[in-house]
């Protein structure tokens, strides 16, 4: 038999690269990548239909199309402020699974840069599908932190600056995962059957003050609460990093529980080719010191944060 596969989230290139991974696989008849937005450049090879989250589409679109495989890779998750609620996007295309008959396979992206509540929510409301549709394989792949040449997170914007806070007294491991093996799994998993929840990281961590040195950032300590300071001056449009989506990204990565790779690699006979060191060694060979500046410039610690960090730092942050 031959699939009918629908990729969510095309709009960000891991999707995309995965939706066009799958076009030419064996045993897939058609792929469909939707999102709220296009794929950037052209789709090449998959067909592109757009989607919204409010209004009902997502499940008209599934029936429409005969989808009966379906990777839940995001709906505009990755880019802008407010495109960060991964949650909200997995309980609609959950919510329109219910609806719909005829997809028996379900891949669900999950990963560290959710925070853990809402980490354990797509995995809650992900399981719930699982008993109301036990017909339906689901697995669902949590990613440690995306990295490499092309890959722009919320994450890779923190480490892009020229000043960097930290976490007073902390260097923390931080765990890593290449885009090429972020996508080799996602594809090996639609096409196959197996069941369950699978952590997919590259072997060993990375210091994080040994990614900062590496690309040229220094390093700002200053108490947690610090960040939330940040965090109230991005509402002024001026720090990217400091944005909400950032702190969860970065705090999850930093201190998301440890994760296990064995039971992926049983089930698919494979693991990533890249380490964590590897991985983030191919992100920072292209991450010239000249380009981030021109980059950084008007976005990064101004004096007036500084002073912020200060008194937060003695207690009188308001």
């Amino acid at each position: 038999m031959t699939r009918v596969v629908l990729v969510t989230g095309v709009s960000t290139p891991l999707a995309a690269r995965v939706a066009r991974s799958l076009c030419g696989a064996a045993g897939v008849r058609r792929v469909i990548g939707v999102d709220s937005s296009p794929p950037s450049p052209d789709p090449g090879g998959f067909e592109f239909a757009r989607v919204d989250l409010h209004d009902g589409s997502l499940a008209r679109i599934i029936t429409e199309t005969g989808a009966d495989t379906v990777l839940h890779l995001g709906l505009d998750t990755e880019r802008g402020p407010n495109r960060e609620n991964h949650v909200l996007g997995t309980v609609r295309m959950l919510s329109a699974l219910q609806r719909t008959e005829g997809v028996d396979r379900l891949v669900v992206r999950a990963g560290v840069t959710l925070g853990s509540d809402d980490a354990a929510q797509v995995e809650e409301h992900t399981r719930a599908l699982e008993r109301r549709r036990p017909e339906m394989s689901v697995a669902v792949l949590r990613l440690a932190n995306l990295i490499g040449p092309s890959v722009e997170t919320p994450l890779t914007r923190y480490l892009d600056q020229r000043v960097v806070p930290t976490v007073l007294g902390a260097d923390p491991h931080v765990r890593f995962l290449h885009e090429d093996d972020a996508a080799e799994a996602l594809t090996r998993m639609a096409l196959s059957e197996e069941s369950g929840l699978f952590d997919v990281a590259g072997a060993d961590t990375v210091r994080l003050s040994h990614c900062l040195r590496r690309v040229g950032g220094r390093r700002l300590p200053v108490p947690a609460r610090g960040l939330d300071v940040l965090r109230r001056a991005a509402k002024r449009g001026r720090i990217d990093y400091a944005s909400i989506s950032a702190k969860q990204a970065v705090q999850a990565a930093v201190s998301g529980r440890p994760m296990d790779t064995r039971d992926l690699e049983q089930a698919l006979d494979w693991g990533p080719s890249y380490s964590s060191a590897q991985a983030f060694e191919d992100y920072a060979g292209v991450r010239a010191r000249p380009r981030r500046r021109e980059r950084a410039r008007g976005h990064g610690l101004r004096p007036v944060h500084v002073l912020a960090l200060a008194r937060a730092t003695l207690g009188r942050s308001d």
